[in-house]
């Protein structure tokens, strides 16, 4: 018996599909990639930027007069806000001089460059209105070979595109690897990228000064999560998984972490995404660990962790219901028909 051949609405369908798919992936990505990256930039205002403020008569004086744009800590003496501002609690500390006419803003350059030219900017229009000297100190700076303060996101950047790259050829292996195979290299090679990106981003390069291993097990969990993340998506998707994965890590992720904006001058949508993508995550992370003592690194890990071992398990569930691989043939073995 011949198969029926198939009618030609069905071939133009296909053809339409094969041709008008890819493109539309491809305007998608490019669009989201440019709305995400300049749209972010392109008016950020400042929202509720927290700030430390000696004194409860300038701080009530402060909050009133800049409204929603900070969000006013009162601080009992200039050390205690100074401590706050080492810790990452505030973005900056405010208050009095000793010679009552004039105001001091203390600043930490390692929150990034946009949020800090932001609260140095409200603070100056503040002692402008109110006849006041400013003075500004940057007591938490950036590393000598960071002047710009985007290391963290580069270096995360590449970590999860690396990661995103693996996951792809992991999907073209699916059929060849069983499912533990699968998870030992994504694990392996996880493991391997944190140590590699660690090393040149901080010992060799000297840009991030996070200690090494705690650096390396941050990024590990990064491209882990990349990886893991790209191929659950793929798995249950089909062929629109990687795109997908290109939108939610590589556009979105990376232009809402942080580190070109920070996120008290991104709106609201874009807040809140910052806080559940894996990006966003591990710059903060490694913004901690680098001029932060740590203070506040446990809630990016967790979200780190949570990635990556949640699109584990929801890998394994649904491979295990498919069936198993098949293994790649021994190099030794005859090929059947080739005698023939």
């Amino acid at each position: 018996m011949h198969p029926q051949p198939r009618p030609p609405h069905h071939k133009r369908r296909r053809a339409v599909r094969v041709w008008l798919q890819p493109f539309l992936i491809g305007l998608v990505i490019v669009s989201a990639f440019v709305s995400c990256y300049i749209g972010l930039m392109r008016d950020p205002q400042p929202h509720r930027i927290p700030v430390a403020v000696t004194g409860a008569k300038l701080a009530d004086k402060v909050q009133q007069d800049l409204g929603d744009s900070v969000e006013v800590r009162p601080a009992h003496s200039a050390a205690e806000a100074r401590d706050a501002l080492r810790h990452r609690d505030v973005v900056a500390a405010f208050g009095s001089g000793p010679h009552g006419r004039e105001l001091e803003l203390d600043v930490a350059s390692a929150n990034g460059l946009s949020t800090t030219t932001a609260v140095t900017k409200l603070a100056t229009a503040y002692a402008h209105g109110a006849d006041r000297h400013l003075s500004v100190s940057d007591i938490v700076p950036l590393s000598r070979y960071d002047a710009r303060g985007l290391a963290g996101f580069y270096v995360s950047f590449g970590v999860t595109l690396s990661g995103f790259a693996l996951a792809q050829n992991v999907v073209g292996l699916s059929s060849q690897l069983r499912l533990r195979h699968r998870f030992a290299l994504m694990a392996a090679f996880a493991a391997a990228s944190g140590l590699v990106a660690a090393a040149i981003a901080g010992p060799v390069l000297g840009a991030v000064p996070a200690p090494y291993l705690p650096l390396a097990f941050v990024l590990a969990l990064l491209a882990a999560a990349a990886a893991f993340a790209t191929k659950m998506l793929a798995t249950y998707v089909g062929p629109l998984g990687i795109p997908l994965a290109t939108l939610l890590l590589l556009t979105v992720g990376n232009s809402t972490s942080g580190a070109t904006i920070g996120t008290n001058l991104m709106p609201g949508g874009a807040r809140a995404l910052s806080e559940l993508l894996p990006p966003g995550a591990a710059v903060r992370a490694i913004a901690d660990l680098s001029y932060f003592g740590g203070s506040h690194v446990l809630a990016p890990l967790a979200t780190l962790v949570l990635w990556a071992a949640g699109s584990a398990v929801l890998l394994a569930f649904r491979t295990t219901k498919q069936s198993p691989a098949t293994p790649l043939p021994a190099l030794d073995a005859p090929v059947r028909g080739a005698a023939s």
